[in-house]
């Protein structure tokens, strides 16, 4: 038995989930309110002690096993779940490698040095004379008091380039654990060699501890005092622990107000998280000046799925339209403005199964501006938010005269694209219908426009009756590779295997509107972190596919993934036949779990009747989206499968 699996045998998951959420006991299973999601009238929340898992059959729909549901609630990675739950159970997790132990070490070391360098900044700040200007600005200047300056530790680099070095060299550490932390640079010596010294990377500017999640150092970011000094924003460089594309400024004093709230708030800059924090809108995150990346995005979908974009006039107006959503005009350490699209947006919307949307400040103000002057006018703001489709073609039709043909024609041509990516057809055909109201257009002009343009091509995987006659029976299939294990199990081999594979599994799902691959379909926390692993080495060029995920596994996980290529090794991914039998189980997966839900649903519905409850609208809307999806499902299965696992 691995440490996994040892742990889920020693955790009772009802007792775990009853410390935060009430349970009643409803025949085998037992049923609560979500504790992720507020403003529900049905307890649509349900835990199954026989499958050790959850689910909510409401607004989150989100469902796993014990790891899942601490890492949900708690913000905890999958390790730190881990680790917890070991204890908790009194299971001994196997020693780290060297190798690991070694990392950790290191980071520990790297932390260390951070967690100091922000109490020297703070001192300089508040204690010394030349931090007085940088104190004056952030207090006159930003409204910033006293305790919210000590709250978000809050510092100054003296206006020297070796300062810091001293005072750190002073204290026995090396340039080296200088330059590993990035709090120094080195100069080049002759043939552009890093053997000319070292210099304080930061100097002059008002310094901003940037923690992880978990309220861990990470890095810096640091804001010049000084006009002329160039860049005006400056953040860590790229080390082991500081990685900006995967981190949220603010987001370790924000997740519990964010989990509260049920919405995130994402805006630009550090100051603008600060300010909000104190005029209590605890919910406030920035990218710190970077294009927004789904990573951060599912951090924040560990605590919600609602998230609201506040943009200003100038980033949010047509000409930064035209170019996409602009999140940081000032890119830090690039000459050229970061920008993300909205095509982009809906892609994180899809793929996350988020409620994304933008809203846009007064033209000329900063959060901080309105928020003191009119609390009012800011919550009107955020509830004015519009889903991106819907803003970004107010934002066209705003600037341009719809008597001119031309006009419309162009505007038609960029809001068309946004639309046709929306997975939703109901959607689909709500913002078509929208679109050819405002520019007073026959929609079948819009049809017209989508299929002349052919926005979506279809994607097809076509399996002979050759093929078919070659390939064995997919339950055979799985009896021999997978060696009787799960369809999860046979999934992720093949996977681990090719990663690439995943593409092409996605367009044949999509071709049916059935959504990617996801971690919403399978049930334990270890597999979901695996897929996540294998999505995530597609977006990278740094290393093959699959040494990218085996090297990111922790010990446990590879147990898991040993397993994995073990119940797989007869098999060749690169055989069509082992794609299409991929493509068979994947839909065979959808439809048990499919299954499951509604006879679940079902269940709780007949309950709520049983027991008086007259309020059934979320179950009712949720067991429409499992009806759509069993309609496209099993055209698709109609497809791809003669066979039934």
């Amino acid at each position: 038995m691995s440490s996994l699996d040892e742990i889920k045998s020693r955790i009772d998951i009802v007792d775990l989930i009853s410390e935060s959420v009430q349970l009643r006991r409803t025949g085998k299973n037992y049923t609560g309110f979500c504790p992720f999601h507020s403003n529900t009238r049905t307890p649509a929340f349900v835990v199954f002690p026989e499958t050790g898992t959850w689910r909510c059959f409401g607004q989150c729909n989100d469902g796993g096993d014990i790891f899942g549901f601490v890492m949900k609630k708690e913000g905890w990675d999958f390790s730190e779940a881990l680790r917890r739950l070991a204890e908790r159970a009194g299971v001994v997790l196997r020693p780290p490698t060297p190798a690991e132990q070694a990392a950790a070490e290191e980071h520990e070391g790297l932390r260390a040095m951070l967690e100091e360098a922000a109490t020297y900044f703070h001192h300089n700040l508040v204690n010394t004379a030349e931090g007085k200007s940088a104190l004056e600005y952030l207090r006159q200047k930003r409204g910033l008091t006293g305790k919210t300056i000590e709250a978000f530790g809050l510092g100054y680099a003296l206006n020297s380039w070796e300062a810091l070095t001293n005072h750190f060299m002073s204290k026995g550490y090396k340039q080296d654990d200088l330059v590993a932390c990035g709090l120094v640079s080195e100069r080049e010596g002759e043939g552009g060699l890093g053997d000319g010294g070292v210099y304080d990377r930061f100097r002059n500017r008002i310094m901003f501890p940037i923690r992880d999640d978990r309220g861990r150092m990470a890095g810096f970011g640091a804001r010049c005092l000084d006009p002329e000094d160039m860049p005006k924003f400056l953040n860590s460089p790229q080390t082991p622990i500081f990685d900006k594309g995967g981190l949220l400024y603010g987001l370790d004093r924000a997740r519990k107000s964010i989990r509260s709230n049920d919405r995130a708030l994402i805006v630009e800059g550090y100051l603008d998280v600060i300010a909000l924090h104190q005029a209590g809108y605890n919910n406030a995150v920035s990218p710190m000046g970077t294009a927004l990346t789904e990573t951060q995005l599912r951090l924040l979908k560990r605590f919600t799925r609602r998230i609201v974009l506040a943009l200003d006039a100038d980033a949010a107006g047509d000409k930064a339209t035209l170019r996409g959503l602009q999140i940081a005009r000032q890119a830090l350490e690039r000459e050229t403005d970061v920008v993300f699209d909205a095509r982009g947006l809906l892609g994180y919307e899809a793929r996350l199964n988020a409620d994304i949307r933008v809203t846009t400040l007064p033209e000329g103000k900063d959060p901080d501006d309105v928020v003191n002057e009119n609390p009012q006018e800011w919550e009107q703001i955020l509830e004015s938010a519009k889903p991106i489709v819907e803003h970004v073609m107010r934002t066209l039709v705003a600037s341009r005269d719809l008597e001119d043909p031309k006009a419309k024609s162009e505007i038609a041509a960029q809001v068309l694209p946004l639309i046709e990516d929306i997975p939703d057809p109901v959607e689909r055909e709500t913002y078509r219908q929208r679109l050819a109201r405002v520019l007073r257009v026959d929609e079948r002009v819009l049809l017209g426009m989508r299929a002349r343009k052919g926005t979506r091509r279809s994607f097809r995987l076509r399996v002979s009756g050759d093929d078919r006659t070659e390939s064995q029976p997919t339950a055979q299939v799985l009896s021999q590779a997978a060696e009787n294990e799960p369809l999860e199990m046979h999934c992720l081999g093949i996977l681990l295997r090719q990663p690439e594979l995943l593409y092409r599994v996605d367009r044949a799902l999509q071709e049916y509107q059935l959504g990617r691959l996801s971690t919403a379909d399978l049930r334990s926390s270890d597999k979901q972190i695996i897929l996540e692993l294998i999505a995530a080495s597609l977006r990278q060029d740094h290393a093959e596919p699959v040494y990218y995920v085996l090297n990111s596994l922790s010990l446990p996980l590879m147990e898991l993934a040993d397993r994995l290529l073990k119940g797989t090794e007869n098999l060749d991914p690169n055989e069509e036949r082992v794609l299409e039998d991929l493509i068979r189980t994947v839909l065979e997966l959808r439809r048990r779990n499919l299954r499951q839900n509604i006879d679940h649903l079902r269940f709780l519905m007949e309950e709520a009747q049983q027991s008086g409850e007259t309020s059934l609208g979320e179950y009712l809307q949720t067991m429409n989206q499992y009806s759509e999806a069993r309609i496209r499902l099993d055209k698709a299965m109609g497809k791809f499968t003669d066979h039934v696992v």
